[in-house]
């Protein structure tokens, strides 16, 4: 099972590139026709998050719209994909930055919470605690 890097996982959101678009769609495809599935690292739902937000203005519930469809497209597999339904729903709820949630759910995941920061609106969600400066 091949994983997939952040951007083609745009180009396949975005649709911005024909020829890329065919390549993805074939990818896709193959997965579909073998049931095989497509892995999508943590780290690549943190870039991809970052691009959507930063290179092409998606807002947050666009965000949370767009990566709520992926985690219901049969072909992908998310590397723990229950910590990135957590910090969607951290994100959902909170005003702390998408990185942030994720941080903080694997950090109680793996039971080694509080996420320590310095960073005030991270430290508003459970299971983070602020650091004194």
């Amino acid at each position: 099972m091949p994983g997939l890097d952040t951007d083609v996982l745009v180009r396949w959101l975005i649709a911005d590139d024909d020829e890329q678009v065919a390549s993805v769609d074939s990818v896709f495809e193959s997965a579909r026709a073998n049931g095989a599935m497509l892995f999508v690292p943590v780290t690549v739902a943190l870039e991809l998050e970052w691009v959507l937000r930063s290179r092409y203005r998606f807002d947050k519930s666009t965000v949370l719209g767009t990566f709520n469809a992926l985690l219901e497209t049969q072909e992908l597999e998310f590397q723990d994909d229950a910590a990135l339904e957590r910090a969607l729903h951290l994100y959902r709820s909170t005003a702390a930055g998408f990185a942030d949630c994720p941080h903080a759910g694997l950090c109680s995941a793996a039971g080694r919470a509080p996420l320590l920061t310095f960073d005030e609106k991270a430290a508003r969600l459970q299971q983070v605690e602020l650091l004194a400066r």
